[in-house]
């Protein structure tokens, strides 16, 4: 008989496995991306465009003027704001004539056409925002308590559980989210004399650079929340 037989990895070696694949991953794809955003800053855009100008430009051609475009302080901050209806742009992106500035306007704006046109997956991620919000300013805590309490009331590391999976299902909801804000950054930059045919490699590389970062983000959640659950099985048994 095989003494490993019925054998099941322990949770807590899943979770350094985990920790340590992630952190390779988190590690090589943020490196990525500081190579892309280095290399691509340096090509400028064909007409001289900055970023401001691209994201004043994409939200015109798409009839979009309720959209402000402001400047904000930080490397990597861009952002589309629905709240307050504002394409939020880095400095180096926003004063930027290149086409790595040109390529993250041109994807925040992307977001902006998305809440335009009411695109489902953004409409989703929107109804999980208030929730996600709530769960994630006690769900750290609830899992604590939860796995200290496990034997004697179970319900709580469960509730801990569904909590963290929101954040998991928030994760993978942003995923087509960024995808096709990407995807409508470059069917615009395409079009427009803002990048030639020699630079649009470089607009495509470099979003999808910045793809891998949410991708990563998604799996990590993922694997976390398995590892909340392999607690909660191992321990009910």
């Amino acid at each position: 008989m095989d003494p490993t037989a019925g054998a099941t990895i322990s949770p807590y070696a899943f979770y350094w496995v985990l920790f340590i694949v992630i952190a390779i991953l988190s590690f090589s794809v943020h490196g990525n991306l500081k190579r892309k955003f280095n290399k691509y800053s340096q090509v400028p855009t064909r007409d001289g465009s900055t970023g401001y100008e691209v994201a004043c430009r994409m939200l015109q051609s798409y009839g979009i003027s309720d959209v402000k475009v402001t400047c904000v302080e930080g490397k990597l901050t861009d952002h589309y704001n629905p709240v307050d209806g504002t394409v939020n742009l880095s400095r180096d992106v926003y004063y930027g004539r290149s086409i790595m500035a040109a390529a993250v306007a041109a994807h925040e704006c992307g977001h902006a056409v998305q809440h335009a046109a009411q695109y489902a997956p953004v409409k989703l991620r929107s109804a999980l925002v208030p929730v996600v919000q709530f769960s994630s300013q006690i769900v750290t805590w609830v899992l604590i308590l939860g796995i200290f309490m496990i034997e004697t009331f179970p319900a709580l590391m469960l509730a801990g559980i569904v909590l963290f999976g929101m954040t998991t299902l928030f994760s993978f909801v942003t995923l087509p989210v960024e995808i096709d804000a990407s995807s409508r950054a470059l069917a615009w930059l395409q079009k427009s004399s803002v990048a030639g045919r020699e630079t649009m490699d470089g607009a495509r590389e470099a979003l999808k650079a910045a793809a891998y970062t949410y991708v990563v983000a998604a799996v990590s959640s993922l694997g976390t929340l398995i590892y909340y659950i392999m607690i909660y099985s191992s321990r009910r048994r």
